[in-house]
């Protein structure tokens, strides 16, 4: 046997009796995904008295013993780097973190280390499990890198596959706290208008028709002076959505370098990113099905703008 691979043992119950093989196994071996397994089937990776089961669809039978060899998952590209976290919650299936202002979420041109995902890696070491083969977080949203606030990331294959499902059919609990140049009116509302890539600049989100339908409910919490502090409920998660959807409005988000939002006062203070709080994630456990919510404070900066606003 290659070094590295574990295998397991997974009986089929009387109640997967006549099941896919791919559904009788991740029902019989609940730290592996259906569709982890289905992979693992298609490589030759699964037998049952010694001889090789190919075919997902196969019909399993209550009592069958099947072997499922997992290779170790392949290293991941990026390295572990010690970088301090913010651990809201952790358990051996997901960790949700206080992303700061200024953290990028993943690798990419021009930010190939120093990432959460970097942090991850260190901080879950051993602990950290293959997804979909690769040994690396499990990123199923991503806030932006001058955003602060809540993220979740999921260490299993069937942790990612279930939050992943959440995040589909738009279940998962988010509010932002921000603060916005001007007050909006009407005291709440909401935006609905699709976004994509603005034509004119790649690097730019607009609201364009043909987009992906986005929809952000707001509120007004406190009115500042020239501006507000303004509560925002995402039904989808777009790229820049609060940013754009508020700009949108005429009421773009206070320090935010691209879609508009100057303020004498955020100059002043020399606060430079866009004034936006992850300060809600709300999810069912993706193993147990419990509710989980939790709640982040607006960080210093933030608070500093805030209270000089309040004046």
């Amino acid at each position: 046997m290659d070094r590295g691979v574990i295998v397991l043992q997974a009986t089929i119950s009387s109640a997967a009796d006549g099941w896919r093989l791919d559904r009788a196994l991740a029902d019989a071996a609940p730290t592996l995904s259906r569709e982890r397994l289905k992979v693992l089937i298609n490589a030759g990776q699964v037998t049952r008295d010694g001889a090789t089961v190919r075919d997902p669809a196969k019909r399993a039978a209550a009592g069958e013993l099947f072997a499922v060899a997992i290779p170790a998952p392949t290293p991941a590209h990026n390295a572990a780097q010690d970088i301090p976290l913010v651990v809201a919650f952790e358990d051996e299936h997901l960790i949700v973190v206080d992303k700061p202002a200024g953290l990028v979420v993943h690798p990419a041109a021009g930010n190939l280390d120093g990432t959460l995902v970097n942090a991850l890696l260190h901080h879950c070491g051993g602990s950290l499990s293959g997804i979909g083969g690769v040994a690396r977080p499990g990123i199923v949203h991503r806030i932006d890198k001058d955003t602060s606030g809540l993220m979740i990331a999921a260490k299993t294959d069937r942790a990612h596959e279930g939050l992943a499902k959440q995040f589909a059919d738009h279940s998962i609990e988010r509010r932002y706290l921000a603060i916005t140049r001007g007050t909006p009116k009407g005291g709440s509302g909401v935006v609905d208008a699709p976004l994509a890539r603005n034509p004119s600049n790649r690097k730019k989100v607009a609201v364009v028709s043909g987009g992906k339908r986005a929809v952000t409910h707001w509120r007004l919490l406190e009115p500042l002076t020239g501006a507000a502090l303004v509560e925002c409920r995402l039904e989808t998660g777009r790229t820049h959505q609060v940013r754009v959807h508020m700009a949108s409005l005429g009421h773009p988000l206070v320090g935010d370098p691209v879609y508009g939002g100057r303020h004498p006062i955020a100059d002043r203070l020399g606060f430079r990113r866009q004034a936006l709080h992850a300060a809600r994630l709300g999810f069912r456990h993706p193993i147990t099905g419990v509710t989980q919510v939790f709640d982040s404070t607006m960080p210093s900066d933030m608070q500093e703008l805030f209270s000089a606003l309040s004046v």
